[in-house]
C-alpha cells in the first residue's frame, strides 16, 4: 500500500487521537527505521524510549520465537517460570522487592497506588506529585501527572491528589498531612523536560515519607531498565523507595509493566485487591528476561553512560554554534536539549533530513536513543541537526 492509502485507511477506520506523522514505518532494525518508500531514519527517540536496546534486538527477537512455540499466555491461577525469573532478575538489580506485572506504566502506577493506600493507615488517601510531571492516561494517573494540559475536557478528575514544584523541598514539606499516604515522583522528568530530581530532594522525601507514615513511590517507567546508566535512576543517588514502577524498556518493544515493592509493603496486596489478565504473560516476561540478558552480556550499562556523556558532548558544541540552544541536560542515555524558541518545527526538519528525534514541553529537544548506538551514529545525527538549524527554522 502506499503512503497515501494506509493514511486514507487509517482516516477511515482509527480514531484520531494521536498527531501522527505522515511516515509508514514497515520495519526497524538496531537503530534504524524504514518506511514504505524506502527511507532510512536514525531513529533517537525509539518507540517513545520503549525500543531500549534498538528495533528487533537479534535476542530478544530469538526469545520472543522460542517462547511463541512454548507457550504464549497462562493464566495467573497457575505459576509460570517466565514470570518468576523476570521477577528474580529484576528484585536482584533493585531492592530485592517482589514484582506485580501488567501492560504499561499507567497500569504500574495505578497498582502503586492502590498498593499505597491499601499499606497505609486508614484515613490516609491523598497522593502528592510534582508540577511537571507524567503518570499515564488513566484517570488516576492523569489527575496524579500534574499537567493542565493532560486534564483538559476531563474534570472534574479524582479528589486527593496534590500538586507541588518539582524540586523544591519546602513544597513538599509544606505538603505534608496526615492524611498523605504516599508521593509519587519521578526521579528524572521525561514528558517534563528531562528534569532531574536532586539527590537532596529525593532524600527529603524519604524522609518525610517515614516520619508521616507514608509511602515513597518512584515513577521509573522512563529511567529503568538501564537508560541513565544504572537499572533505575534512584540508584544514582543513597535514597531506597518503597515502590518503583516501570515499564517501556522493559519489554524490548513487548508490551509490558511492573511494579516491584518492598516485602512489608508487597504483602499488603492480597488475592482479590487487584489483578491483572494479561499481566504476566509467558511471551512479555519471555522478552523482558532477553532484555536484561542483553544489556549484560554487551556491557550496555557503561555504553548507555559513555554515549549519553559523548552525545551531551557534542550537544554543548552545537549549543556554543548556535545561541537558540540554551543549555543541555540529562543522566545517561536521557538527554534534554533546552530551546529559546518553539522545538516543534525543528523536529519535523530532522525527520525530513532522516533523524527522530522528539519535542516535550514545547522547548525541550530530547534525545533518547537506543543502549546500542554508537559514537558514529551520534555524529551523524548530530550532523543532521546542525545542518537544520544553519539552515534556519
Amino acid at each position: 500500500m502506499t503512503t497515501n492509502e494506509v493514511i486514507e485507511m487509517f482516516d477511515k477506520y482509527v480514531i484520531a487521537n494521536y498527531g501522527r506523522l505522515p511516515r509508514v514505518i514497515t520495519k526497524g532494525q538496531g537503530c534504524y527505521l524504514y518506511d514504505n518508500e524506502g527511507n532510512k531514519i536514525l531513529d533517537m527517540f525509539p518507540g517513545w524510549a520503549v525500543s531500549g536496546l534498538g528495533h528487533c534486538h537479534p535476542k530478544v527477537v530469538d526469545a520472543l520465537r522460542h517462547q511463541a512455540g512454548e507457550l504464549l499466555h497462562i493464566d495467573n491461577t497457575f505459576y509460570s517460570e517466565p514470570q518468576g525469573n523476570l521477577a528474580k532478575l529484576l528484585s536482584e538489580r533493585a531492592f530485592g522487592g517482589k514484582c506485580f506485572f501488567c501492560n504499561s506504566g499507567a497500569e504500574a502506577n495505578e497498582a502503586a497506588m492502590k498498593l499505597a493506600r491499601l499499606a497505609t493507615e486508614k484515613g490516609k488517601y491523598k497522593f502528592i506529585t510534582a508540577e511537571g510531571s507524567f503518570h499515564g492516561r488513566t484517570f488516576a494517573t492523569v489527575t496524579a501527572t500534574a499537567q493542565p494540559k493532560y486534564h483538559e475536557g476531563f474534570l472534574p478528575l479524582l479528589p486527593g491528589f496534590i500538586y507541588v514544584p518539582f524540586n523544591d523541598i519546602e513544597a513538599m514539606e509544606n505538603a505534608f498531612d496526615d492524611e498523605v499516604a504516599a508521593v509519587l515522583i519521578e526521579p528524572i522528568q521525561g514528558e517534563g523536560g528531562i528534569n532531574i530530581a536532586s539527590n537532596e530532594y529525593l532524600a527529603r522525601i524519604r524522609q518525610l515519607c517515614d516520619e508521616n507514615g507514608a509511602i515513597m513511590i518512584l515513577d521509573e517507567v522512563q529511567t529503568g531498565i538501564g537508560r541513565t546508566g544504572k537499572w533505575f535512576g534512584y540508584q544514582h543517588s543513597d535514597t531506597v523507595p518503597d515502590i518503583i514502577t516501570m515499564a517501556k524498556a522493559l519489554g524490548g518493544g513487548v508490551a509490558i509493566g511492573a511494579m516491584m515493592a518492598k516485602n512489608e509493603v508487597a504483602e499488603k496486596l492480597v488475592p482479590g485487591k487487584h489483578a491483572s489478565t494479561f499481566g504476566g504473560n509467558s511471551l512479555a516476561c519471555a522478552a523482558g528476561i532477553a532484555v536484561i540478558e542483553a544489556i549484560e552480556e554487551d556491557d550496555l550499562l557503561q555504553n548507555a553512560i559513555d554515549i549519553g556523556q559523548y552525545t551531551q558532548e557534542k550537544l554543548n558544541q552545537l549549543a556554543d554554534k548556535h545561541d537558540i540552544i540554551d543549555h543541555v541536560r540529562g543522566v545517561g542515555l536521557m538527554i534534554g536539549v533546552q530551546l529559546k524558541i518553539n522545538g516543534s518545527d525543528i523536529v519535523s526538519k530532522c525527520l525530513e533530513n532522516g533523524l527522530r528525534i522528539n519535542c516535550t514541553n514545547e522547548t525541550v529537544l530530547r534525545f533518547m536513543p537506543a543502549m546500542i548506538t554508537t559514537k558514529s551514529q551520534i555524529d551523524d545525527a548530530i550532523e543532521i541537526l546542525d545542518n537544520v538549524l544553519s539552515a534556519g527554522v
